[in-house]
């Protein structure tokens, strides 16, 4: 026995079928009966073929009744269910929910949110599939869960028979879901479906995608067509329902880190702060509250933020005791709160560890260097310089140190080498100053090495730069670098007044590689290098071709560059945040990502209690640090919630030790652009799927309780319309033509 999708269209359609009685019964009325003589001949010779004529106006009425029958019926929508249906199509139901409780989905309108809507999409379908008396199963999955399917996990619901109280079940478990902070897209959840069990043969499955359908996650849907296409190939049905409405306006904290400076106790130090307009509208007067260590500082002002557009302010910090500190920014509330605030763990020694090896026994270049690091007096730069020989590289670890400078060197040991080397690729900073010491032959080939060693250029050898009287161009024309960006635009630069008279020479028609790190930060009035930068590993190398005291040696002066101009510090102090740099990454992670803490089990106990921010105690995990090759690792799996993770350690002596990780929200999930269904068919061509709004979306379980009977209403309707035709035809009158007639 079928049932209807839409039954009550049924019953107001059906009285339509004896519309075709009806009008056959008022042309009747409408005849009048008029006798002819001329026709007694007609109505004897008619009378001979009067059932056949009668048979055919009959069948023709039928078929007209049919059609009509035909078009209800298919409005309707009949599904042969049950005994008949597993003849024609599936007798059992199975409803996988993909949820999506990515945190653009707390996106807020009006008194409802988009993952609220989601959540009462999968109340309905789950109250219509309650009320079918088929078989119906039940599967609902999270995005933020599905990729813990791989590692042993379950859904929130697996393939749960739907009975009487299965409504007021699945209820209840929608009403314990919130909201995650995650940016968990479609493509695990899309995945988990290969993770489901096999569909039976008698089984036909829906899979719904309950989703805010973001512009970020269907630019490039090239992974999401190719795993929604082995579900369409396993005979699944697919649904889109886009839950959210329309853009709001959103702004969210992209970024907050240390700018360049510094890292000390007591010295003072820039962080800057990132915000982003995700929404269709400029907003002004943005103000973003900033704490450290939980104490409040003067709010940061952004003037104005157009669409679309992104606006980095800078605010100082002072911390002055050593160890990790933390920094916290917020915005006011708006459509999607979790974006609104960010956090940082700075880590701040006491000092930044400085090394300089000087190649001259008198250590003249070093003094003026570890001079202007640290000039000393009441206002303390927070840099330790040490200077020593060329052997203490070989001799001492070097990984205490933020940078090691060379000064004047003439040439190191292959062991020495090696260990600067290895401290550079592991983000150490390396400044080099060269001098009348130095000598081309080794730099070039100990060094320099063709491209694959540390100095960024080949040598020629020193060189005089000619004076020009009639050139009033100042000895050293420096680009927009950090290192000198702070001298632009000075009309009287102290930068202007350093003259330079001797310099290493670059070898003949030497220029960087465009594909290489390798780039010219400062050149000399002639247009010859005079500092050059390249990574190298992790780390930063900065070669200066002159010298860095302005001593006269025997042959001459190279420089007045640290003779009584302020800018040679300045110039110096940026150079040691510069090159120190990469030993201060952003150490930020994103919610989702696996805390990893490397444990010295020499000094730590193998236990690790992980606390999640803003839990002392109740949600904190203990974990056992397992050997990973010969170092040990605690690892926390999910980090679900955006703030400040504490990792707990006991030293061996019983003594408690504290780490901090800052752990964000990905700032990519605040856009809340939507993709448009005529772009997601562009995108999705060639795919079997219907894509419905959240309010619009109805489900009747009969439906899907079987085998859905209008394609083949629509084919039997062709059919029936083209016998139609040709019978009313046949059963019609044709005059031939006569003949001569055109």
């Amino acid at each position: 026995m079928p049932g209807f999708v839409y039954e009550s269209l049924l019953w107001w359609g059906l009285p339509l079928v004896a519309l075709p009685v009806l009008i056959h019964l008022i042309n009747l009325m409408r005849h009048r009966r008029v006798h002819w003589a001329a026709m007694e001949f007609l109505l004897a010779s008619q009378k001979r073929h009067q059932k056949s004529i009668l048979f055919k106006q009959w069948l023709l009425l039928l078929l007209r009744m049919l059609a009509i029958a035909a078009v209800v019926l298919m409005v309707a929508q009949p599904v042969v269910r049950n005994r008949w249906g597993a003849m024609f199509g599936s007798s059992t139901t199975h409803h996988v929910l993909l949820l999506d409780d990515s945190f653009s989905m707390s996106d807020r309108w009006a008194d409802t949110s988009a993952f609220n809507e989601a959540k009462r999409v999968a109340a309905r379908l789950g109250a219509s599939a309650e009320r079918q008396d088929s078989p119906q199963f039940f599967t609902l999955l999270r995005f933020s869960r599905a990729a813990q399917l791989a590692r042993g996990g379950r859904p929130d619901m697996l393939a749960e028979s739907v009975d009487a109280g299965f409504a007021a079940r699945l209820e209840k478990a929608l009403g314990g879901l919130n909201i995650s902070e995650t940016a968990a897209g479609p493509d695990d959840a899309l995945a988990a479906f290969d993770h489901l069990p096999a569909k039976g043969p008698d089984e036909n499955r829906i899979v719904y995608l309950l989703s805010d359908f973001r512009t970020s996650q269907w630019q490039d849907p090239a992974a999401l067509l190719k795993a929604m296409s082995r579900i369409d190939q396993a005979g699944a049905q697919i649904h889109l329902v886009d839950c959210a409405e329309g853009i709001h306006q959103n702004l969210a904290v992209v970024a907050l880190k240390p700018a360049s400076g510094t890292h000390a106790a007591g010295v003072p130090l820039t962080m800057e702060v990132t915000v982003r307009n995700f929404g269709p509208g400029a907003k002004e007067r943005v103000s973003v509250v900033v704490e450290d260590d939980g104490h409040p500082r003067p709010a940061v002002v952004i003037e104005e933020l157009p669409p679309g557009k992104s606006a980095t302010r800078r605010f100082p910090v002072l911390f002055t005791s050593a160890g990790q500190h933390e920094v916290t920014a917020r915005l006011e509330s708006d459509a999607v709160d979790v974006d609104n605030r960010r956090s940082a763990v700075v880590d701040i020694p006491l000092a930044a560890d400085v090394l300089i090896i000087d190649g001259d026994a008198k250590a003249r270049d070093a003094y003026f260097l570890s001079t202007a690091l640290a000039p000393g007096g009441k206002i303390t730069s927070g840099i330790k310089p040490l200077i020593e020989t060329p052997s203490y590289l070989r001799n001492h670890a070097l990984d205490g140190f933020e940078t090691i400078y060379l000064a004047n060197v003439p040439r190191l040991e292959d062991a020495e080498i090696d260990a600067l080397e290895a401290f550079v690729k592991a983000g150490g900073g390396l400044g080099i100053f060269l001098g009348e010491l130095a000598r081309a032959p080794f730099y070039n080939d100990k060094l320099y090495r063709n491209g694959e060693g540390l100095f960024p250029l080949p040598l020629a050898g020193p060189t005089e730069l000619p004076v020009d009287r009639l050139d009033k161009s100042p000895d050293i024309e420096a680009g927009d670098h950090p290192i000198f960006s702070v001298f632009a635009g000075e009309r009287n630069s102290f930068l202007n007044l350093v003259v330079v008279n001797r310099y290493f020479a670059a070898e003949r028609n030497w220029a960087p590689d465009p594909e290489s790190s390798v780039k010219v930060i400062a050149r000399l009035r002639n247009k010859a290098p005079l500092a050059i930068e390249q990574q190298f590993g992790h780390g930063r190398v900065v070669a200066i071709l002159t010298k860095a005291a302005p001593v006269e040696t025997e042959l001459g002066s190279w420089n007045n560059w640290a003779r009584d101009n302020p800018s040679f510090v300045v110039a110096m102090l940026e150079m040691q945040s510069y090159l120190a740099a990469p030993r201060h990454p952003d150490a930020a992670k994103l919610v989702g990502m696996a805390l990893a803490l490397d444990l010295d089990t020499s000094k730590f106990l193998p236990q690790v209690r992980f606390v999640p921010p803003g839990d002392d105690a109740g949600g904190s995990v203990t974990v056992d640090a397992t050997a990973d090759g010969s170092a040990h690792k605690a690892v926390l799996a999910d980090t679900l919630t955006s703030g400040i993770y504490q990792a707990q350690l006991t030293r061996i002596d019983g003594s408690p030790s504290v780490e901090r990780f800052a752990y964000n929200v990905s700032a990519d999930e605040g856009d809340l652009r939507k993709i448009e269904p005529t772009q997601m068919a562009g995108r999705l061509s060639g795919l079997r799927y219907e894509f419905h709004r959240s309010g619009d979306i109805t489900y009747n379980p009969q439906q899907l309780a079987g085998f859905n009977l209008s394609e083949s209403l629509l084919y039997a309707l062709l059919g029936v319309l083209l016998v139609e035709s040709g019978l009313a035809y046949a059963a019609s009158y044709h005059p031939r033509p006569l003949r001569g007639t055109k």
